[in-house]
């Protein structure tokens, strides 16, 4: 695209909006104003910081609108028409008035295969219920969550390894691909969508803190293995052994306990831990751990 390209508002605020939007001003899409969500207490000093694609929108001189209620930047998304919305985990729900008021629509990168796995965490599901493949969907946002019909989809498949945070960067840079090689047949209505089968919906929630506490006598080893890779980083895997509260960053399944750090599981098997975060906040090998701390155990 050229800079005489239709306009377009981009909307994101987590980390993983940043590569999009960056490949969207490195195609030449024309980008008239970035809608993040304001900033926010960040770190340990919880000092106000801002989203990285504000200030990433900013280097490049393009307009940044932070509103606590999208409606107040209305008249600026009307001022700007005709234009287009690109939303990328922007982290709230966007009103259907909102979306009216683009040509032709706001436009959504989805780390999942829609209708599978509608809301706001498709990537840590689809690891922890072990699925064989997963995917990026590129839609049109409706008021409904993530019932918007679709322009394209592309499957990758799942070799059982993956964690959270490698996931994450897979997906979304699979998206930046699809979404800079179909923008220009949207805006320009060669490409039309085509709806989704909401028969075949499945749902997933917002993750919170209560959701990293695992409970291995309730859960096989394999679904207590995928929870750990499944929530690196956040919200992450809390397990007591003993007395001692610790976080685990790594484990695999074992027939027989190998280990102070196994832990027997619903199914008879056993989950290793190979590495974790210590009470002290320092994350560690087992080994070490053990060495270390092997007489709490």
């Amino acid at each position: 695209m050229t800079p005489t390209s239709p306009k377009i508002i981009f909307f994101g605020t987590e980390d993983h909006s940043l590569g999009t939007l960056k490949a969207l001003v490195e195609n030449g899409f024309s980008v008239a104003a970035v809608v993040t969500k304001p900033d926010a207490p960040r770190g340990r000093g919880h000092k106000l910081a801002a989203p990285p694609v504000k200030t990433f929108a900013l280097k490049h001189n393009i307009p940044v609108w932070q509103p606590t209620r999208l409606r107040d930047i209305a008249d600026d998304i009307r001022a700007l028409q005709p234009v287009a919305g690109v939303l990328v985990a922007y982290g709230k729900i966007i009103p259907q008035p909102i979306i009216d008021l683009f040509t032709p629509g706001i436009i959504n990168l989805h780390p999942s295969l829609l209708p599978l796995y509608r809301g706001p965490s498709p990537i840590e599901a689809a690891i922890a219920n072990r699925d064989a493949e997963t995917g990026v969907t590129i839609m049109q946002l409706e008021a409904g969550m993530d019932s918007g019909p679709v322009y394209c989809q592309q499957t990758v498949a799942l070799s059982g390894d993956e964690t959270r945070p490698e996931l994450y960067q897979t997906l979304f840079s699979l998206g930046e691909q699809m979404l800079t090689e179909t923008l220009p047949n949207i805006l320009t209505g060669k490409l039309d969508p085509t709806p989704q089968d909401d028969s075949q919906a499945t749902y997933c929630s917002l993750l919170s803190k209560e959701d990293s506490l695992l409970d291995p006598a309730a859960i096989t080893a394999p679904i207590a293995e995928a929870h750990v890779r499944a929530h690196l980083g956040f919200p992450r895997t809390r397990l007591s052994i003993g007395d001692t509260p610790l976080i685990i960053t790594q484990a695999h399944i074992d027939h027989t306990k190998t280990s102070p750090l196994s832990v027997r599981c619903k199914d008879g098997l056993y989950l290793t831990v190979d590495e974790l975060i210590a009470p002290s906040g320092k994350t560690m090998s087992a080994e070490s751990f053990v060495r270390g701390y092997g007489h709490v155990l």
